[in-house]
């Protein structure tokens, strides 16, 4: 039965990887004049199918779980195993066709409330940014360049600014305007090496006005960070977020 929903196909990518790291170059037969010997039979290679059974099905179960979709267990049990055995199929073609028509019109409908929900949560967010930022410009040392990139010299260094096309090291700290953390290399202990052309366009902008040694508070607009879409689990939608960063050093 074919449908337009791939869904579940999406389960299967995970064991890939694993199938990846097994397969093995092919070795040619040595030609016949080559062949001085019998060579003893090797044994055909076995796997624990019950262990990878239990790794697809776990796989499929996270896919499920994680998009919210309460799969009915006992069906789905049984739909593997009818596919398996060859058996008739429980439902008829049409009515399987109407049920994943159905489904999909579910996950359209839920997609588009969470988008929905989204965008209203980025438009809060971006709006408490804005008022932020602009309570935030008026304080004294605090400098706001014409992209709305705002920054504080915390330590001025002496050494060369980097270009766009730089790397360069960095140590950083990274908050959002309510203080919470969500991600610092100093945390960590361990400084960050990185093209300045491959990350938000407020460190491009910004890293590129510190001379080396320098250490800057950055405030970001979400325009010049992670936009409506935000990034991960710590950083919402129309994200504003704060960033001190000191220059290490220009990596050639």
């Amino acid at each position: 039965m074919k449908t337009r929903t791939t869904l579940l196909c999406a389960a299967f990518a995970a064991i890939s990887p694993v199938i990846a790291q097994e397969a093995k170059p092919e070795v040619k037969p040595a030609a016949p004049a080559e062949v001085k010997s019998a060579q003893p039979a090797t044994a055909e290679p076995t796997a624990p199918m019950d262990k990878v059974s239990y790794f697809i099905g776990r796989n499929m179960g996270t896919q499920f779980k994680g998009q919210d979709i309460a799969i009915d267990i006992e069906n789905f049990t049984a739909g593997v195993k009818s596919a398996m055995s060859g058996e008739k199929p429980k439902f008829t073609e049409q009515e399987l066709m109407a049920a994943m028509q159905a489904f999909e019109g579910v996950m359209q409908a839920k997609a588009q409330k969470e988008q929905a929900a989204q965008m209203a949560e980025a438009a809060k967010a971006k709006e408490e940014g804005i008022k932020f930022l602009a309570e935030n410009g008026k304080k004294k040392g605090v400098t706001t360049t014409k992209s709305g990139l705002q920054y504080e010299v915390i330590k001025e260094g002496s050494g060369p600014k980097p270009a766009a096309t730089d790397q360069v090291q960095v140590h950083y700290h990274g908050t959002l305007v309510n203080g919470k953390v969500f991600d610092s290399s100093v945390e960590r202990g361990e400084p960050i090496t990185f093209p300045l052309q491959g990350v938000i366009k407020g460190w491009t902008e910004g890293v590129q006005l510190m001379p080396t040694g320098s250490k800057f508070r950055f405030f970001i607009p979400s325009e010049l960070a992670y936009g409506e879409q935000g990034a991960g689990d710590d950083i919402g939608p129309g994200a504003t977020l704060i960033f001190e960063v000191e220059l290490l050093g220009i990596v050639k």
